[in-house]
């Protein structure tokens, strides 16, 4: 079901905020550090690791997909919105390093999936119930 995405969703969450928030602790940082990525990471395992062993119908990974699909852009438009300011408060230095990290990104991204190309053929096998009337 979809909504068991969501719970592994949230589990991945809770503890990739927790982790960034002990990260942070550690680094003598009173702020979340890295507790997104930790997540993200955190939520790609759990699902292969649960699809590899079965425990993970198909149905609950498109509610895993649904919801990382939705997550990823969301937390990254949050925690972006407050790199820019950041970034305009430390004056042009800040502005060329942080467009430099975004083509950086851009590169990265379309060269991972250039590689990867797995990603335009991959096709979803979907079960049919018959119905039994």
């Amino acid at each position: 079901m979809i909504i068991y995405g969501t719970a592994i969703l949230a589990i991945c969450h809770l503890l990739g905020d927790y982790l960034g928030n002990t990260l942070g602790m550690l680094l003598g940082v009173k702020a979340n550090v890295g507790g997104v990525a930790i997540s993200m990471i955190l939520l790609i395992l759990m699902k292969e690791l649960l699809a590899k062993k079965g425990y993970l119908p198909q149905v609950t990974q498109f509610g895993v997909l649904y919801w990382s699909g939705m997550y990823i852009p969301i937390v990254v438009a949050m925690s972006a919105g407050q790199n820019v300011v950041a970034a305009l408060s430390g004056g042009v230095l800040g502005i060329i390093v942080s467009v430099a990290s975004l083509v950086g990104t851009v590169l990265v991204i379309r060269y991972l999936n250039r590689i990867s190309g797995d990603y335009e053929t991959y096709e979803w096998t979907i079960e049919r119930v018959e119905k039994t009337a």
